[in-house]
């Protein structure tokens, strides 16, 4: 999946913001511009970028993992979203997916004629903990999408989605750790407990990273993040093939 970042730079809204990597990186390459300011990248228009032959730079089929240094649905970008749907209603050939912690906003920030959802592009709504699944996931659910993905990540204790998991409207629920020097510890029975809860529901389910502490058996194991991703797949819990 390639990155599109057309900007760059969040500010903190919830719990599972705390420690943020996008403001970890920034520090780390000492960046000169504060991360909570919202910005306008070069890669801006990056999908609908052609070659010298006048053909699309990125081939069709070419997946894109939207705003993953930002959320699409951040205030300060209200007046440059516009061209993003232009770009993706161009690109119909190709599949975009974004998640988000501000899913209140979708419905003010969708394209006139977005109707029941885009085919070629795919929503996940951030709940890292049970608070914000019960503020979160009823909005989620209300609102006109294709493709619908719920993010528990970083997990920041146990959720219970048992009574949001419809399989005719979430095609996955992936969970993932907390990376970074300060992350929060995951829990591995909370992933235990949520992967019952969706194979129950006949939701598909993907642990897709550890995070950098991870507690099994009562004894907490620290991940390198190269090995994040991989430690999760051992488990042996994922039942997407997304």
């Amino acid at each position: 999946m390639l990155m599109w970042n057309p900007w760059h730079g969040c500010h903190k809204i919830s719990e599972g913001c705390r420690h943020c990597y996008v403001y970890r990186e920034d520090a780390a390459f000492g960046a000169a511009v504060p991360s909570s300011e919202v910005r306008r990248t070069a890669s801006f228009n990056l999908p609908a970028r052609r070659d010298r032959r006048k053909n699309w730079k990125y081939p069709s089929g070419t997946e894109f993992a939207l705003c993953f240094t930002s959320d699409l649905l951040i205030e300060e970008a209200d007046g440059w979203r516009d061209e993003i749907w232009e770009m993706i209603r161009l690109r119909s050939d190709c599949r975009f997916f974004f998640f988000t912690k501000r899913i209140e906003r979708l419905a003010a920030c969708l394209p006139p004629d977005w109707g029941d959802g885009y085919a070629n592009v795919a929503i996940g709504c951030t709940v890292e903990n049970q608070l914000r699944a019960d503020r979160r996931m009823p909005i989620f659910l209300s609102l006109p999408i294709k493709h619908r993905l719920v993010i528990v990540a970083p997990m920041l204790g146990q959720v219970d989605l048992s009574s949001y998991l419809d399989p005719d409207l979430i095609e996955e629920v992936s969970v993932g750790g907390e990376s970074g020097k300060y992350a929060r510890p995951l829990q591995f029975e909370w992933v235990l407990d949520l992967h019952r809860q969706c194979v129950g529901a006949g939701v598909p389910f993907s642990f897709h990273q550890t995070g950098s502490y991870l507690v099994k058996n009562g004894r907490q194991y620290h991940i390198p993040r190269e090995h994040q991703h991989s430690q999760a797949r051992k488990a042996g819990l994922n039942t997407s093939q997304r």
